[in-house]
């Protein structure tokens, strides 16, 4: 007999996998099933979710924008900064122009956000552009003392709504803002 609880993380990619990788971690120091789901309740609003996109072709397609921005953000070079809300859901947080500084600024972020820097282990995925994604944690690392960083690609349907170049980050920090 396995006892099974179901908690909703209001997360996505990674973002999910950080909180089983934290859940493992617990279970590994022992702790029991009803204190690892009491912990994964207490700090799914304090796991956060940064990315961007590398063309906005794909969140139109997706239904996440509209043709008209996505026409005129292409035209302009308007790279969104995205983030997961309280209650888990997909909202654009800044808009700047630009790849580069969209990745520093993701960063800079972060930076607000983050907490306990020094005993992160910080997942960054990807969306087919590791060499990309492993500047962004040159870039953490030299904004910020983190303990570690993790790499890997974001899932297929994730992946399909953002498209190739997506690069997201995970982290705990502050607690989610509730709206």
């Amino acid at each position: 007999d396995r006892k099974i609880i179901a908690v909703d993380t209001l997360s996505a990619s990674l973002g999910e996998g950080y909180l089983v990788w934290r859940a493992a971690l617990l279970k590994e120091e022992g702790k029991s099933i009803d204190e690892v789901t009491a912990w994964l309740e207490a700090n799914k609003y304090n796991l956060r979710h940064l990315f961007t996109v590398e063309e906005l072709g794909t969140l139109k397609r997706g239904g996440r924008l509209s043709g008209t921005a996505a026409f005129f953000g292409t035209l302009l070079g308007v790279k969104p900064i995205l983030h997961v809300t309280y209650d888990g859901k997909l909202s654009v947080l800044h808009k700047v122009v630009g790849r580069k500084k969209s990745l520093t600024e993701m960063i800079d972020i972060m930076g607000k956000q983050i907490v306990n820097s020094e005993e992160q282990v910080v997942f960054i995925a990807h969306g087919d552009c590791l060499d990309e994604a492993k500047e962004v944690g040159g870039l953490i690392r030299a904004k910020m003392k983190i303990k570690d960083l993790m790499y890997s690609y974001i899932g297929p349907v994730i992946g399909s709504h953002s498209g190739p170049g997506t690069i997201a980050v995970f982290f705990m920090g502050n607690k989610r803002e509730e709206v």
